[in-house]
C-alpha cells in the first residue's frame, strides 16, 4: 500500500470536491449542463458526520462529470478501494424517451443494466423535450415518466424525476438537490464504515513487527480528506489529531534507530503553515516519515482546517505549544542539526503562525475574553521570537547593542547556549573580519550611570562563551590554555562582555596541568589553540549564513542597524499586544526595553514616558532592585530634560530604596542633588512628594463620641503653631483634633519646606501611570487613618409597662425616657399612633420621674411584670396636653428619667370569640397588637434625633370557654362557662346574662342568668371562674337561624389595676366623672352552641383498618361509608342533590394524602343508597394519632350522624427494620 504514496499524494492535490457522476444515456448533457452546473456549490446541505449526526453545511462544493471521462476510467480495482474518496458520490441518470414502445424495448433494459450496480448511489432524470403547445407529446410524456416511475421507484424511495427543458416545474431543483444530497449521503456513510473497519484492522497490529505507519496514515488521511471534501471539518480535524498521537506513540517506540530530518536547504523556515511545503514521497524512510518534516505537516494541516472553521485563535494556541515542544525535540538531535537551528526554525516559526493568525482574524467577532487571550499569545510568540533572535545576535558578536536590563538578563540568562556536534570553526580567509571585530571589541567602552553608580553588568549569557565554544571544539587543549586569556584581549573579552578577575599565568597552568596529568609537557603544535572572542564571533557568523536560508533574517543579522531595526520590530511587537491583553505587565516591562533603545538615540522625552511606566509598575509590585536598575535611568532623563519636579521625586524614591541597593555615596549624591536644587532658585517652585520617606504609625486614643455642635463634613487644614523639625528616625507629631463625624478619616497631605522646596508628604506621583492610560492602578504609599467609632447612645426610650391594656377601652400608656449622660433640655417628642389606636380627644399627657432604677446601671432593662419603684419622697409629677401630636419637656425631665403617660385606645370592632371543650383557641396575639411611633429630637440646636417604634399588646379582660358538664333526660342541658383572666389586674364580676341562638332556650325564670346568684365574684390577675347556665332544646326556624345564628355571653364588670403594671380602670374626665362612683363596663363574647342530630339524613362511618396495623412510610386505604337515611323533602331537592362533596382533612405533619383530598361523588336520591369513598394515606409518624376526617362541606352538620361520633386515636407502628443497613459487628 506504501507504494500507492506518490499516486496519493498527486490524487489529493487534484481533488477538492465531491464527484457526481453523469450516465447521458440520451446525449443529453451539452443541452442541461449550464442549468445543472448553475445550481453547484449546493446550499445548505445536510450530511451525517462521524457519529452519524446531521450536520449543515452552508457551501458544498461538488462537480459533474461524464461517467466516459477519462478521470473515471482506467482504475485498478486496488485503487478503487484505496482511493475510495475521488470515486463519484452519486449517479444521475439522464434520459428521455417520446414512445412507449421505445422505453419497454430499448431503454428500459438498458437501465436496469445501468443500476444493477448495488455499491453505486443513483437516481433518473427524465428530461422532456415535448413543447407545451403539442398536447399529443405531452400526453405520451407523461405516459413514459409513469411508466417509468412506477419500474424504478419504489415506496421507499423515489428514484425518478422529471425535468422540462422549456419549462421546468418550481420544485424541481429543490428536488433534484435533496435526492443527490440522499445519495452523497448514504455513499459518505458507507465509505466512512469501510475506512473506520479498515484503520481498525490495521491499528490491532501496531505492536506487532509487520506494522507499517505509511500504510496506517493513508487510510487516515483519505478519511480525513474525505471529511475535509464534504467540508466536514470538525471530522477531518479529529482525524489529524488522531494520527499525530498515532505517530508520536510510534516516533517514541524502542527499535532501530530513525533519520530525523532537518539537514536539507531551506529546512530552517518553519513549514508549520504549509502542508505542501515538501512532498511526502521526500520524507518517507521505509515504512514510516521523517519526524522532522512529517510533524510539521501534520499541523499544517491541522492549522488549515482550522482556518476554515474560523478558529485562528487555537491556531495560535497550538502553534505555540507545538513550538515549545518541538523545539524539544530539535535540542534532543542538536548534534546532527546545521550550527544554530533551533534558534532559527522557532524565530521563523513565531513569525510564520503570527502572521498567519492574524490575517485569518477579525476583531469584534469573537468575546472579549478569547480576544484578550489571542493578543496574549501573539505576545507570547513574539517574546519567544524575540529571545532567540537576541541570542543569535549574541553569538555574532552585537552583544554591545543588547540593553543589559533585568528582562534581558533573566531570558538569556537561562538560554542554553547550541549544542553542535563541533563548534563551527574560522574559515581560512576570515583573517581580515577576525581583525575588524577585535577592533569593534576594544573600543566598546561601558556607559557610565547617571550618580556615578557603579554596578556589575547583568549577565547576558549562561556561562562563558568563551570557554564553551572551546570546549565543544574537537582540537582543545589544555597546552593553550594561556590564549584564553591572551593579555591582549579587552577587559570585556572574557565572558563577551564580563570579565572574571584574571588569575596568573602560574596558577592557571598549575589548574590545568592538574586536569592533565596524563598529557605529555610539550604538546603537538597540529592540535589547534584555543579560539579567540573574536573568532568565535566570525565563526558562528559565518555558519549562521549556511544555515540561515531567509534572506531577511540574513540581512537583520547583517549589521548593527539592521539588528537593532529587526529587535525594535520583535519587541513592540510584544508589548503592543501584551497591552491588549491580560498581561498588561508584561507590555509596560517591554516598553522599558523601547525606551533604552530611544534613550541610546538621544530621544529622551520618550525615553522617559516608558521609564515611568516601568518605575510605576515596580514600585506598585515593590520589586526594588529592579526599581534601582531603572530608576537611576529615569532620573538621567529628567535631568536631561530639565523636569526639575521629575527629577526631585526620583531623587526622593531613590533616597527611599533599601540601603543595601546602593552604597553610601550614592546615596550622599541623591541627597546632595535634593539639598542643591531645594536651596537653589527654581523657575517654578513644585511641591514635592516626599511620602516614601516617611513611615506613618498612630497614637491609638479613646474612640471619639458625638455630641452638640458638631462640625459639618468638610476639608480642613490643622495647622502647627509652632515649627516642627524631622530628624532622623521616629518623629512624633501631635495634632488636636475637634469631634468628627462617625467613620474613617485619612491623612490628606503633610507639608513642610526645605529651603525653597515645598514637600508633601502624599501628592500626585509622576511614578504612577498617566491618567489617560489604563494600564494598571498603582497603591501609594498607605495614609494614616483615624477611626471614629460609631456614637454611643445618648437617650432611650421604652415602653415602661410590658403587659397587656385593655382593647376598646381608654388606658395609659407610659413611656420611660432615660436620657445617658446627656442633657434633654427642651426636647421635643412627636407621637404618631399606628393603624387601630387613637388619642384621647382631651390631648391629656402625664410626666412624672422615675427612680426605679439606679443610676449606674443604665444598661438594666425592666423585666415582664416587674412593678416600677415610682412612689418617692422626691417624686415630680406634671399634666399637660399634646400640640399636634408632640409635647415639649419640662426642665426638671432634662437630666433624669421620667415617664411620660399618654391617654390612647385601641379599636377592634370584631367580638370575642370563645371556644369549647373540643375544639382550640384560634385567637392570635397578633391580632390584639398596635404600634406608636415615637420621635425625640433633643440637643442644643435639636440636632440630635432618635426615632423608635414601640409595639403595645392590648386584650379583651377575660376568655371564655364553654363545657357541657351534664344532659338530663328531660332534654335539659348544663352547660358551664369558664372565664380566664387575660390581664394583670383583678377583675369583679357584678352580672352575666347569656343571650341564646336560636333552637335553644332557658329553664325556668332565670331570664338568661346563671342558675345561682354568687354575684360579685372576684377573679385574681392569670386565674379563672366559672359560671353555670341551664338551657334545653326549642325547635327551630329558619328566619330566627339567620337573625341570631350565635349566641351572646353578656358581663358586667369592674377592674382593679394600677397603670404602672397594665390593665386599669378606664380614665374618666375630672370634668364628668362623680367621685367615688363605681365603673361598670360591658364584655361581650360569642358563643357557639351546636345541637345534637336527632334526625339525621346521611350516616356516615369510618370502615375498621387492616388487622396486620399501620406502619409509617406504608400505604393505606381509608374508606367512609356514606348511607342516605331518608328521602329530603320536596322542596330541599335540588337539581344537584344526586351529588355530594366530600372534603379529607389531615393534620399535614402526620399523614400524606395520596389521593383526592375533595371531591363530588354520585349518591342516589333513594333511602338506604350507600357509597364507599376511598382515599390513598400515608402515616409519617409513629404513635397514637387522630385519623384524617371525612367532611360534607354542603350538609349542614345537624343532618350528618358520625360513627365514631368523636375525635378517636389510630396507633402507627414504626417502620420495618431493614437488614440493608445492618454490618456485622467483626467486620
Amino acid at each position: 500500500m506504501a507504494n500507492f504514496l506518490a499516486q496519493f499524494q498527486t490524487i489529493k492535490n487534484s481533488s477538492d470536491r465531491l464527484v457526481i457522476s453523469v450516465e447521458d444515456v440520451s446525449d443529453l448533457w451539452p443541452t442541461v449542463k449550464p442549468a445543472f452546473e448553475a445550481r453547484l456549490p449546493f446550499k445548505r446541505a445536510s450530511l451525517n458526520n462521524k457519529a452519524r449526526n446531521a450536520v449543515l453545511v452552508e457551501k458544498l462544493p461538488a462537480e459533474f462529470i461524464l461517467t466516459t471521462d477519462s478521470r473515471l476510467r482506467s482504475r485498478f480495482p486496488q485503487e478503487q478501494l484505496l482511493f475510495w474518496f475521488r470515486e463519484p458520490y452519486a449517479t444521475v441518470v439522464l434520459v428521455t424517451c417520446e414512445d412507449l414502445d421505445e422505453f419497454k424495448t430499448i431503454l428500459k433494459p438498458r437501465l436496469k443494466l445501468i443500476v444493477q450496480n448495488d455499491e453505486r448511489e443513483w437516481f433518473i432524470v427524465f428530461v422532456s423535450k415535448a413543447h407545451p403547445a403539442n398536447d399529443q407529446a405531452n400526453k405520451m410524456s407523461k405516459k413514459v415518466y409513469a411508466k417509468l416511475e412506477v419500474d424504478f421507484s419504489s415506496r421507499k424511495r423515489e428514484r425518478c424525476c422529471k425535468y422540462d427543458m422549456h419549462f421546468p416545474e418550481a420544485n424541481f431543483w429543490e428536488d433534484l438537490e435533496s435526492k443527490i444530497m440522499e445519495c452523497i449521503r448514504n455513499t459518505l456513510d458507507r465509505r466512512v464504515q469501510f475506512y473506520e473497519d479498515e484503520i481498525r484492522k490495521l491499528s490491532e497490529q501496531r505492536l506487532m513487527p509487520v506494522w507499517n505507519f505509511c500504510n496506517f496514515f493513508i487510510l487516515k488521511e483519505s478519511l480525513a480528506f474525505m471529511f475535509e471534501m464534504a467540508h466536514l471539518h470538525e471530522d477531518a480535524l479529529r482525524e489529524y489529531d488522531e494520527l499525530e498521537l498515532c505517530y508520536l506513540e510510534t516516533v517514541n517506540m524502542t527499535g532501530k534507530k530513525r533519520d530525523f530530518g532537518g539537514a536539507d536547504h531551506g529546512d530552517d523556515q518553519a513549514a508549520i503553515v504549509n502542508p505542501g511545503n515538501k512532498a511526502l514521497t521526500q520524507i518517507v524512510q521505509e515504512d514510516s516519515f521523517r519526524e522532522f518534516e512529517f510533524r510539521q505537516y501534520l499541523f499544517a494541516c491541522q492549522s488549515k482546517l482550522l482556518f476554515k472553521l474560523n478558529r485562528p485563535i487555537e491556531v495560535a494556541s497550538r502553534g505555540y505549544s507545538f513550538i515549545l515542544s518541538f523545539s524539544k525535540s530539535l535540542a534532543l538531535n542538536e548534534r546532527i542539526l546545521p550550527f544554530c537551528m533551533r534558534e532559527v526554525w522557532v524565530i521563523t516559526a513565531c513569525l510564520a503562525l503570527i502572521e498567519a493568525t492574524t490575517s485569518n482574524y477579525s476583531d469584534g467577532l469573537v468575546a472579549p475574553g478569547a480576544e484578550k487571550e489571542f493578543f496574549c499569545l501573539l505576545g507570547d510568540l513574539y517574546s519567544l521570537a524575540r529571545v532567540k533572535f537576541m541570542r543569535l545576535a549574541y553569538l555574532i558578536g552585537y552583544g554591545t547593542d543588547i540593553e543589559r536590563s533585568p528582562v534581558n538578563s533573566a531570558s538569556l540568562s537561562l538560554l542554553p547556549w547550541p549544542k553542535p556536534a563541533v563548534w563551527p570553526s574560522v574559515p581560512a580567509d576570515a583573517s581580515a573580519e577576525v581583525l575588524e571585530k577585535e577592533k569593534l571589541i576594544l573600543q566598546t567602552t561601558p556607559r557610565i550611570k547617571h550618580f556615578g553608580i557603579q554596578r556589575k553588568p547583568l549577565p547576558l549569557e549562561p556561562t562563558v562563551l568563551l570557554r564553551e565554544a572551546n570546549r565543544r571544539r574537537a582540537s582543545l587543549s589544555a597546552g593553550n590554555v594561556f590564549e584564553l586569556f591572551d593579555s591582549r584581549q579587552g577587559p570585556m573579552e572574557g565572558s563577551g562582555f564580563d570579565s572574571p578577575p584574571k588569575m596568573s599565568p602560574q596558577k592557571v597552568l598549575s589548574n590545568a596541568m592538574a586536569r592533565t596529568n596524563s598529557s605529555p609537557g610539550n604538546f603537538d603544535s597540529s592540535i589547534g589553540r584555543p579560539m579567540r572572542l573574536a573568532e568565535i564571533y566570525i565563526a558562528a557568523e559565518h555558519a549562521l549564513k549556511q544555515t540561515i536560508s531567509n534572506l531577511g533574517m540574513l540581512q537583520s543579522l547583517s549589521s548593527s542597524e539592521e539588528f537593532e531595526k529587526k529587535y525594535l520590530e520583535l519587541t513592540k511587537g510584544a508589548a503592543d499586544n501584551y497591552h491588549r491583553s491580560w498581561w498588561k505587565r508584561h507590555g509596560v516591562v517591554l516598553d522599558g526595553e523601547i525606551a533604552a533603545v530611544a534613550f541610546k538615540h538621544g530621544h529622551f522625552d520618550q525615553a522617559a514616558k516608558s521609564y515611568e511606566k516601568v518605575c510605576a509598575l515596580y514600585n506598585g509590585e515593590g520589586w526594588q532592585d529592579l526599581l534601582a536598575e531603572v530608576l537611576p535611568i529615569l532620573a538621567e532623563c529628567q535631568n536631561i530634560l530639565n523636569d526639575q519636579a521629575g527629577y526631585l521625586l526620583s531623587c526622593v524614591r531613590l533616597l527611599s530604596l533599601e540601603d543595601g541597593l546602593f552604597l553610601t555615596k550614592e546615596r550622599q549624591a541623591f541627597q546632595a542633588e535634593l539639598v542643591r536644587l531645594a536651596h537653589s532658585e527654581m523657575k517654578d517652585p513644585v511641591p514635592l512628594d516626599v511620602s516614601s520617606l516617611i513611615t506613618f504609625s498612630g497614637n491609638p486614643g479613646p474612640p471619639l463620641e458625638l455630641c452638640d455642635r458638631d462640625p459639618d463634613e468638610g476639608v480642613k487644614a490643622l495647622k502647627s503653631s509652632t515649627a516642627i523639625v524631622l530628624h532622623p528616625g521616629r518623629n512624633t507629631i501631635t495634632l488636636d483634633l475637634p469631634p468628627q463625624k462617625p467613620g474613617s478619616y485619612v491623612l490628606g497631605v503633610l507639608t513642610g519646606q526645605i529651603g525653597q522646596l515645598r514637600f508633601r508628604s502624599h501628592g500626585v506621583s509622576k511614578l504612577g501611570p498617566a491618567e489617560s492610560d489604563d494600564v494598571m492602578s498603582y497603591e501609594k504609599p498607605a495614609k494614616p487613618i483615624l477611626k471614629v467609632s460609631k456614637p454611643r447612645a445618648l437617650v432611650d426610650l421604652d415602653a415602661a409597662v410590658s403587659s397587656a391594656l385593655l382593647i376598646n377601652e381608654h388606658q395609659w400608656l407610659g413611656i420611660l425616657v432615660r436620657p445617658l449622660n446627656y442633657s434633654l433640655k427642651a426636647a421635643v417628642l412627636h407621637i404618631d399612633t399606628g393603624p387601630g389606636l387613637e388619642i384621647e380627644e382631651t390631648n391629656i399627657v402625664e410626666m412624672e420621674s422615675y427612680v426605679g432604677i439606679s443610676d449606674n446601671d443604665e444598661d438594666e432593662v425592666q423585666k415582664d411584670g416587674a412593678q416600677i419603684e415610682s412612689l418617692n419622697s422626691e417624686k415630680k409629677f406634671e399634666r399637660s396636653t399634646l400640640h399636634d401630636g408632640k409635647i415639649v419637656f419640662p426642665n426638671w425631665a432634662s437630666d433624669t428619667p421620667s415617664i411620660l403617660w399618654v391617654l390612647i385606645r385601641a379599636i377592634s370592632d370584631t367580638l370575642n370569640r370563645g371556644s369549647s371543650s373540643v375544639t382550640t383557641r384560634r385567637e392570635s396575639i397578633v391580632d390584639g397588637m398596635r404600634t406608636i411611633a415615637l420621635k425625640l429630637e433633643f440637643g442644643a440646636f435639636h440636632n440630635q434625633i432618635f426615632e423608635r417604634t414601640l409595639a403595645v399588646h392590648f386584650t379583651h379582660p377575660l376568655y371564655v370557654r364553654t363545657h357541657v358538664t351534664d344532659k338530663c333526660n328531660d332534654g335539659t342541658v348544663l352547660l358551664q362557662v369558664i372565664l380566664h383572666s387575660e390581664i394583670k389586674a383583678t377583675l369583679t364580676i357584678y352580672d352575666a346574662w347569656l343571650d341564646l341562638q336560636n333552637g335553644f332556650v332557658h329553664s325556668g325564670q332565670t331570664e338568661g342568668r346563671p342558675t345561682s346568684s354568687f354575684f360579685p365574684l372576684i377573679i385574681s390577675p392569670t386565674s379563672k371562674a366559672g359560671i353555670l347556665f341551664s338551657i334545653f332544646l326549642d325547635k327551630t326556624n329558619a328566619e330566627e337561624d339567620i337573625k341570631q345564628p350565635e349566641s351572646i355571653l353578656n358581663i358586667k364588670y369592674g377592674i382593679s389595676g394600677d397603670r404602672t403594671v397594665g390593665a386599669h380602670p378606664p380614665f374618666i374626665n375630672e370634668s364628668t366623672g362623680v367621685d367615688g362612683a363605681r365603673q361598670e363596663l360591658i364584655f361581650k363574647s360569642v358563643i357557639i352552641l351546636q345541637r345534637p342530630v336527632l334526625d339525621p339524613c346521611l350516616a356516615v362511618g369510618f370502615l375498621p383498618l387492616p388487622s396486620d396495623g399501620l406502619r409509617v412510610g406504608q400505604l393505606v386505604k381509608m374508606q367512609w361509608r356514606v348511607e342516605r337515611l331518608k328521602n329530603l323533602k320536596e322542596e330541599e331537592i335540588s337539581a344537584q342533590n344526586d351529588e355530594v362533596l366530600y372534603e379529607v382533612n389531615a393534620n399535614s405533619g402526620n399523614w400524606m394524602i395520596a389521593g383526592r383530598k375533595r371531591g363530588h361523588v354520585s349518591l342516589s336520591k333513594n333511602q338506604g343508597a350507600r357509597i364507599i369513598i376511598t382515599v390513598l394515606c400515608m402515616p409519617l409518624v409513629a404513635g397514637y394519632v387522630r385519623p384524617p376526617l371525612l367532611g360534607l362541606p354542603e350538609i349542614d352538620e345537624a343532618n350528618i350522624r358520625c360513627k365514631p361520633s368523636g375525635p378517636h386515636l389510630v396507633c402507627v407502628l414504626p417502620p420495618t427494620l431493614s437488614s440493608s443497613f445492618c454490618v456485622p459487628v467483626n467486620s
